[in-house]
């Protein structure tokens, strides 16, 4: 699959890709760059390091029921990257994927993570997937109110927010500016794509 450009709101081209066993140094590095609370937030964790079993997992997708992709800024070849998002298929329902992000800290508030949503949007949609759903801890306001503002509905399992979307064309999105921006992704995307 071939890399893909796309600018980010405040214009800085990136470029993303799917993530292989080539990029588990690169995937380790990104992390350790990491604040503890971007780390606990996406992770769960606050270890300084990435673990083994999670490496390998992020590594070695088959890009199919289970998607990585990273996101890099051409223009800094020197940072291990500055974000990735991913779905893992889920085992009773097919059709639905649970997606996560990860921003690199310089680079969050600048519409990376909309981006990467609409990649894995369409990546899901062109392996068979018409949901996905995000397991969010509840003091991540931030990312639960993001992703509300991109179409998800909440609902609270006493332990952490689940978030579940469906995979819509861009017309049906609800109003809002940041749906404005994921739409505008997902018709760019759509014509970027060399998905098999």
């Amino acid at each position: 699959m071939k890399p893909v450009e796309f600018r980010i709101d405040d214009g800085t081209v990136l470029r993303a890709r799917p993530v292989t066993s080539a990029d588990r140094e690169r995937l380790a590095e990104g992390y350790r760059r990491l604040s503890e609370e971007a780390r606990y937030h996406r992770f769960w964790t606050t270890a300084g390091e990435l673990g083994s079993g999670m490496l390998a997992r992020l590594t070695n997708a088959d890009q199919k029921d289970h998607a990585v992709w990273g996101a890099s800024d051409p223009a800094h070849p020197e940072l291990p990257g500055v974000g990735a998002a991913s779905y893992w298929r889920s085992k009773l329902d097919a059709e639905e994927a649970e997606f996560a992000v990860t921003v690199a800290d310089d680079f969050r508030g600048r519409g990376l993570g909309t981006a990467l949503l609409a990649l894995m949007w369409r990546v899901g949609q062109r392996h068979g997937l018409t949901r996905m759903i995000a397991n969010v801890m509840p003091e991540n306001r931030r990312a639960i109110d993001w992703l509300r503002r991109c179409g998800a509905a909440a609902e609270w399992d006493g332990y952490k927010v689940i978030l579940r979307w469906d995979l819509v064309e861009p017309g049906e999105l609800p109003e809002s500016r940041r749906s404005r921006i994921l739409a505008g992704h997902l018709r760019e995307f759509s014509g970027l794509l060399d998905l098999p």
